[in-house]
Formats: structure tokens, sequence, C-alpha cells
């Protein structure tokens, strides 16, 4: 048995409150009592600054990422001065027309430990995000921070094994998703059921098949456009921590805001891999044909 290296995680899961100057200060005081509490590592939700604005196409949306740059000196600050890292998810204005869902790693002396681009895009009812992001381009680069090797993806790349896999072959010793996803209220009981099961079950299976602990932190809460009359979605929360097994350690409500703190022994990765050893037994060679849209 080798010995722990505990990380304490505060994950902070909110509604959007009115305007973003709003959502921002019940962020920064979750975040306070996530650091009186003793976390070290804290976690935001997808694009967690603002409304989740990609429920419908409009133009003046784009407006939102012209602070990116600032957005960035404002929560390097938040990091610094709460000696902390965090994770946030920024939408990024890269150059005219270009646009992408960011997350940004700060360590906890304010520094950028490392950016993360939404790979995979979803274009849904309520969903409109090809709309707004372009693809990412950065790959699946785990992040270094002073706690740890993160590995960070967003939302719609929680349904990607591929995105778990490589985040785990290149050293992350954790998974991170901060998410964005809800019901829509016309939708059966069943068929909610049956969406949030399969949310968490393919997650849960990313973590077994990579002997590695996951978190996932979404956002609660019912959002729409009054301007437009466009009803939205009622994101479920249910942020949850696994284990490298797959064991729940934490689940959050599907309609309260929260902060959760965890314990998460980032050394017990190699003690289940030693009795599970999924990535030895992994035949490389036969896997060239994953690089194919469709096998015709």
């Amino acid at each position: 048995m080798l010995k722990n290296k505990l990380v304490k995680i505060g994950l902070i899961q909110q509604s959007y409150s009115n305007s973003k100057n709003e959502t921002i200060e019940k962020t920064l005081q979750m975040i306070k009592r996530a650091k009186a509490k003793g976390a070290e590592l804290v976690l935001l939700q997808e694009l967690h600054q603002d409304k989740y604005f990609c429920i419908n196409e409009d133009t003046s949306n784009f407006d939102k990422a012209e602070n990116f740059k600032s957005d960035v000196t404002f929560w390097a600050n938040v990091a610094k001065e709460n000696e902390l890292v965090l994770v946030t998810s920024l939408f990024e204005k890269r150059t005219a027309g270009i646009y992408h869902n960011t997350a940004v790693v700060f360590d906890k002396d304010g520094s950028i430990a490392g950016q993360y681009r939404k790979m995979h895009i979803p274009d849904d009812p309520g969903f409109y995000e090809k709309f707004y992001f372009s693809e990412g381009d950065l790959g699946y680069e785990p992040i270094q921070t002073s706690v740890g090797k993160l590995g960070v993806l967003i939302c719609w790349d929680q349904w990607y094994p591929e995105a778990a896999r490589l985040m785990t072959l290149k050293g992350a010793q954790i998974l991170i998703y901060p998410t964005a996803i809800g019901w829509f209220d016309e939708d059966s009981e069943n068929e909610k059921d049956k969406q949030l099961d399969s949310w968490i079950t393919v997650q849960r299976g990313h973590a077994i098949a990579n002997g590695i602990p996951l978190i996932a932190i979404n956002r609660v809460g019912k959002e729409f456009d009054n301007q437009k009359n466009i009803d939205g979605i009622r994101f479920w929360g249910n942020s949850f921590v696994v284990g490298a097994q797959g064991e729940f350690i934490t689940k959050a409500s599907s309609d309260k805001d929260e902060v959760i703190i965890v314990n998460i022994d980032l050394l017990k990765n190699e003690d289940i891999r030693r009795t599970w050893p999924f990535l030895r037994d992994r035949r490389i060679e036969t896997y060239n044909e994953l690089n194919r849209r469709f096998i015709d």
C-alpha cells in the first residue's frame, strides 16, 4: 500500500442569479466557504460567470466574450487571494469570428497553470453550441498544478471515452468535467430518469476503465430567454464524485446551490491499477481504425 496523497476539493454547484455580477458575487462567497472548510482545489461549473446563453442563436451573445482577458485576470486574483488551485470555465474570444468554450486553471499563486478548449461541441435544441464555439485545438493535455495533474475536460466531452483515455494515458491523476446539462420540463419523468442515469453511468465507466477518480460539476436552476420568449433548460445538478472503481464518494441534489467538500487520494490510482490492470492489457496494435468516422 502506497502512502496517501490526499487533496481536499471543493465543488461549487450553483444557479444563475439575475446578472453576471450577482452570479459572480455568489460564486465568490461559495469559494470562501470552500476555503474555510480546507479546500485547496476548487472546481466551478461550465460557463459559470453568466447564464447559459446557448439556449438560442443570437449574435449579440458573442459580446460576452469581449471581456475574456479581464475575466482571466479577475479569477487569477481570486485564486491568489484564496491560495487555492481554481478550475474556471470561460467564454474565450480568440480573434474576430473565432470563439472557444475554455477552461482556465489557476495555481495557488494566481499563475495560469494551463488551459483546455472544449473539443466536442454539441448542436441540439437548447444547446446550440456550434453556433458559438469553434472546436478546441489544444488537445487532451493534463494540467500540472501544485496539487496534482488535472485532466480537465468540459461537458459534452463526458460522453466520449477517447477523451478520458487520452487524458489518462498522458498522466492525469483525476478527471474533471465542468458541466451544463439539464432536462426539458415537457419530458416525462421516465425519460428524465433515463437521461440522468445515462450521464452518470457513462462517466462512472470512464473512471473504472481508466482506474482514475472523476468529478462532474453541474449547474442547477431553470434558465430561459425572457426577451425572445424561449423556454429553456432546467439544469439537473447532481454534481458527483466517484473513485477509481466507479464508487460514489458524494452526489449533490438536483435543485440546490451547494458547496461540496471531498477528499481524494491521488495515489490510490496505483493500488487500483495493480489489481485491475486495464492499461497494461490494452491491445494497442489492434486499435488503428479508431481514427475513422465509421467503418463501412
